[in-house]
């Protein structure tokens, strides 16, 4: 199974990045299933249920998000009507939604969805060790699932590294988002599982993290309140992986980093 996951999507040009780039992909790529992350994609904190449609229609199967997925309330309630939709894991009892989750795939073949979020330099949650082992021990790669994809929303690459090895062999792929920035550590762990460390943002780079570069470098300098953050508005590089997996095992063949568009170097991967 071919699996592409983008990773956050910041503001509209984020969004229309995706838009833009996502069937092009799915058919250069021949990609089985599709997820992205979509917390920042309303003016950068949070979406919407109308930004949901907007990614489903190009071909989106699964959006996951992160810490920023209050921000508008309004999609606090579409997560019990939209199955697709993923929030981490371990968020205390009793948060609307859900954080594992089980699709259909092409062939008959089943992906499996568990995002948890970090706790360094991160808001207090639940452990996310806890939550994710819970998760992996209702999915048997090669039986009842053929991919299981963990997305690790944290800031501290030691956390997310941690998290990946502690899944090694029992999920297909376990990769970071939150920090913006794709890292170089894409590799297959000895157990068979996928990781990197962050994937990156569908976002303009020529910015602090998908932001107006103004008003950041001015709190940094200043160290006071200012007006509110803002998405730059240059064109996106739209950032992600593509994973390989092997159906009978549910074990990674294969991880390639995803960039394209805007301003960081391309990389498009090899097509099946």
């Amino acid at each position: 199974m071919r699996l592409l996951y983008l990773g956050d999507i910041v503001g509209r040009t984020g969004r229309d990045g995706v838009v833009k780039h996502l069937p092009d992909l799915i058919s250069r790529l021949k990609t089985d299933f599709v997820v992205v992350n979509g917390e920042n994609a309303a003016g950068g904190f949070g979406i919407t249920p109308k930004i949901c449609e907007e990614l489903f229609a190009v071909g989106t199967n699964v959006i996951v998000t992160g810490n920023h997925v209050w921000d508008n309330r309004e999609i606090m309630p579409h997560f019990q009507r939209e199955p697709r939709l993923i929030r981490p894991a371990n968020f205390p009892a009793g948060a609307p939604g859900r954080g594992v989750a089980v699709y259909d795939a092409p062939g008959g073949r089943r992906v499996a969805v568990i995002q948890v979020m970090g706790r360094v330099f991160m808001d207090a949650m639940d452990c996310p060790f806890q939550a994710l082992d819970k998760g992996l021990q209702a999915q048997t790669l090669g039986r009842n699932v053929q991919m299981v994809l963990v997305d690790v929303h944290a800031e501290a690459t030691s956390e997310k590294a941690a998290l990946g090895h502690f899944a090694d062999g029992r999920a297909t792929v376990v990769v970071g988002t939150h920090t913006h920035v794709p890292t170089a550590d894409h590799q297959i762990f000895p157990g068979g599982t996928a990781y990197m460390s962050d994937i990156g943002m569908c976002g303009d780079y020529d910015s602090v993290i998908g932001m107006a570069k103004e008003e950041p470098i001015r709190r940094f300098r200043n160290k006071t309140p200012g007006s509110r953050f803002e998405p730059a508005l240059g064109e996106a590089t739209i950032c992600g992986v593509l994973v390989e997996s092997d159906d009978a095992t549910g074990l990674a063949k294969s991880i390639q980093p995803v960039r394209i568009g805007g301003r960081l170097s391309q990389v498009i991967p090899d097509a099946a």
